[in-house]
């Protein structure tokens, strides 16, 4: 999660190449500093891995299928359809 802001100088030309990439890449200026930042001086570490992943094992919440997932997608889908309708028909 983003939660940090940081403000920095750069020089003309570093903003340019910075802009260049994103362009290149389809994302942001910032998605490129981040990752740069990550290249150079790691991203999170094992440790981090692992702990998080020893929390998402702890979980113990009834969770959803994939298909039951979908299906309570398309019945909020069909009803917000439906509404539309019956309010145009009004």
């Amino acid at each position: 999660m983003l939660n940090e802001r940081l403000q920095i100088l750069v020089s003309t030309d570093q903003r340019r190449r910075l802009e260049r990439e994103a362009q290149r890449r389809g994302t942001s200026v910032a998605s490129v500093i981040r990752d740069a930042v990550d290249a150079q001086l790691g991203g999170v570490s094992d440790e981090d891995r692992r702990a998080a992943l020893e929390e998402i094992r702890a979980m113990r919440a009834p969770f959803l299928t994939p298909e039951e997932i979908n299906r309570i997608v398309e019945e909020e889908r069909e009803a917000e359809v439906d509404k539309t309708i019956r309010r145009a028909q009004r």
